[in-house]
């Protein structure tokens, strides 16, 4: 069966055609404003006439490669081109300001293959396991799931703890905006209809770190961008990966068992991937913030790790993990195909066929990008009063892009003077846009979870053990960032050792 399904995903035009997806999810990933949902949704019609076997080849060629393309302008210009490579641009955008911006991006690249090929694997081996624990999880396990990462948003900034929370705060309170997921009523619109459906993401992201960008660098002094002094430095050295062996097998399982929970996404399990590394790296290559090879890695894994992990509850449950699963959904049903339980036992040719595709696509954007990253970087090498028009552009045609809304185009403009007083204030701009993120999750799942509990919301909480766990992690997040419980620590630590001695 196995043997069967990797014939027909070797076939010379299956390979052409996740090829051409890979080439396209790159580039639309690298694009701010494009998304890889966009994309999918527009494949699905044009593949409509297209037999099962290529619509599919080219749709998974687009999901990969569009995954890690956000990672690019991520490095590059430090505005992410999906939610999920926030975290990238956290260390992989200094490295280019340092001059590793080929580096960066071949990390990044690397880092993103191995999440995948581990996110394939878990997908083959543990499907139906990961999928059985995806379906515990109901509203007071989303919601104990979102404070953690809430919490986690204190770990992203070099500085004061307090101000990555109230960045994450003032982010939580942007993502109220608009129509109540529960009633349908208005919230904070003042009456202007354009608020009614909230505050874009994307016009928001594009904001905050593109067009704030743009106005930090128009305090510094004209001329030439940093210069790149490893422009032929692409492909890092196996033996940086090998000792982030135990980094990179966390984050790829972190991104797997998210991805697999419907509904929460890349961006978080890239979230709790950082964190993870932040705080588990005992000597990494440089501070976090400051251009940390794990800062870029661990995200990137995780990342890519969740494509696997989304596919887990679409193919053995039926139910998408994701924005981009969810349109897959419809893939599958225009071709007279459902899945569920019964695609396994029914089609398990299509499912080793999805499997090796998935590993096809990862092979192909390595080679794809690896080609690419040599000159991505040349990008830097513009001068300021060029490179920046051209990136004020890019940042008006994405915000416009999405809903063709000239509206999306101010909220963009407010959302990067926001950022560039923050910024000037010392206050992190990516715990905002993460708390922007998780803000309609865990507002639906709060109300969700009062509804359930009929009033009593504490009592039918400790009838849930994983939120429970999950909230003891929350609770030791917040005890390890205060310096009684630090020094406190230290001295069990110190005394423990000199007992050993």
């Amino acid at each position: 069966m196995f043997l069967e399904s990797m014939l027909m995903a070797l076939d010379v035009k299956v390979l052409f055609l996740v090829a051409i997806g890979s080439a396209a999810g790159v580039t639309i990933g690298a694009l701010p404003g494009l998304s890889v949902s966009m994309a999918t949704a527009l494949l699905v019609s044009i593949t409509y006439g297209w037999s099962m076997e290529y619509a599919l080849a080219m749709i998974i060629g687009v999901f990969c490669g569009g995954v890690f393309g956000g990672s690019i302008s991520a490095v590059l210009l430090n505005i992410p081109g999906a939610p999920g490579a926030i975290c990238t641009g956290f260390d992989g955008y200094p490295l280019a300001q340092r001059g590793e911006a080929s580096f960066a991006l071949g990390l990044a690249r690397i880092g993103s293959f191995i999440g995948g090929i581990i996110g394939i694997i878990c997908l083959a081996t543990f499907a139906p396991i990961i999928a059985r624990i995806a379906l515990a999880f109901g509203p007071f396990e989303y919601l104990s799931l979102v404070i953690l990462g809430l919490i986690t948003i204190g770990n992203l900034s070099q500085g004061s703890f307090l101000k990555a929370l109230i960045s994450g705060l003032i982010g939580l309170l942007i993502s109220c905006v608009g129509m109540d997921q529960i009633y349908g009523i208005g919230r904070f619109t003042f009456g202007n209809i354009n608020l009614a459906a909230g505050i874009g993401l994307i016009p928001c992201l594009i904001g905050f770190f593109g067009m704030s960008e743009v106005l930090v660098n128009l305090k510094t002094p004209s001329g030439k961008a940093e210069i790149i002094k490893q422009l032929g430095k692409v492909i890092p050295k196996m033996s940086t990966f090998i000792k982030m062996l135990p980094l990179i097998l966390r984050s790829s399982l972190l991104g797997t068992w998210i991805g697999a929970l419907p509904g929460v996404g890349g961006a978080v399990a890239a979230l709790l991937a950082y964190d993870n590394a932040k705080r588990t790296v005992k000597n990494p290559s440089r501070p976090f913030g400051e251009g940390a090879y794990e800062g870029v890695v661990a995200p990137e894994v995780a990342n890519n790790a969740g494509i696997g992990g989304a596919l887990i509850p679409l193919l053995t449950l039926g139910i998408p993990g994701d924005a981009v699963t969810a349109i897959m959904i419809g893939a599958f049903m225009t071709h007279g195909l459902r899945p569920g339980p019964l695609l396994m036992v029914q089609s398990p040719k299509l499912f080793w066929y999805i499997v090796v595709l998935l590993v096809v696509a990862n092979i192909m954007f390595l080679f794809i990008g690896l080609a690419a990253t040599k000159y991505f970087p040349r990008i830097l090498m513009i001068s300021k009063e060029t490179l920046m028009p051209i990136v004020i552009v890019l940042c008006v045609v994405g915000a416009y892009g999405i809903n063709n809304s000239t509206f999306d185009i101010l909220v963009m403009v407010l959302a990067g003077v926001v950022g560039y007083i923050l910024k000037l204030a010392n206050y992190p701009v990516g715990p905002l846009v993460i708390g922007l993120v998780l803000g309609p999750l865990a507002d639906g799942e709060l109300r969700r979870s009062v509804m359930i509990s009929k009033g009593d919301f504490f009592g039918t909480f400790l009838h849930h053990p994983i939120s429970i766990i999950i909230l003891l992690f929350a609770l030791l997040q917040i005890l390890n960032q205060t310096t009684v419980f630090k020094n406190f620590s230290e001295k069990v630590i110190g005394t423990v050792v000199k007992k050993n001695k």
